[in-house]
């Protein structure tokens, strides 16, 4: 049993008098595991991209812990602090912005950077089906390779009728 267990853990929409202590929870993230790629110099304009639809916030006992964003049917801005890891936060920040997109009639989509072996797990754990690899230009001279990602189809829920096929 992890500390978490113990913990009141909830996702919920995200306010705009959340976007300090996300940007804070980022700055650790960035510290930890070098996301994003580039610290922004503004992150909490970072943290609200044009296109933006929604966001969402993790909270452990009231303190912020994660956040996603959808812009469009493109899932992105998902991180969850390192010491918040392992508790299913991410999984439930993905499964929230996902039915988001369904609700909207979008099939999401994501884009991770291979080396983020974490995040590539977790995305492929959940079913999400990777539809391509690529080099981009993320920066004069400086080329990523990032996996995309398309969200599973959506699956009937348990109890509802299955259409015939």
């Amino acid at each position: 049993m992890t500390w978490m267990t113990w913990m009141t853990r909830k996702v919920r929409g995200r306010r705009d008098t959340d976007l300090d202590a996300c940007a804070a929870v980022l700055a650790e993230v960035h510290t930890h595991s070098g996301y994003p790629h580039h610290w922004p110099g503004d992150p909490v304009r970072w943290l609200t991209p044009d296109g933006l639809s929604a966001a969402w916030v993790a909270e452990v006992d009231g303190t912020i812990v994660g956040h996603a964003a959808l812009c469009g049917r493109e899932i992105s801005r998902l991180f969850v602090a390192p010491g918040a890891r392992g508790a299913g936060l991410g999984r439930r920040l993905l499964h929230t912005v996902e039915a988001a997109a369904t609700a909207r009639g979008l099939r999401p989509v994501l884009e991770v950077k291979t080396t983020d072996t974490a995040a590539v797990a977790l995305y492929e754990r959940l079913g999400w089906l990777r539809r391509g690899t690529e080099r981009q230009e993320w920066g004069p001279g400086e080329a990523v390779t990032v996996h995309r990602y398309e969200a599973p189809p959506a699956r009937p829920m348990q109890g509802a009728p299955v259409p015939p096929s």
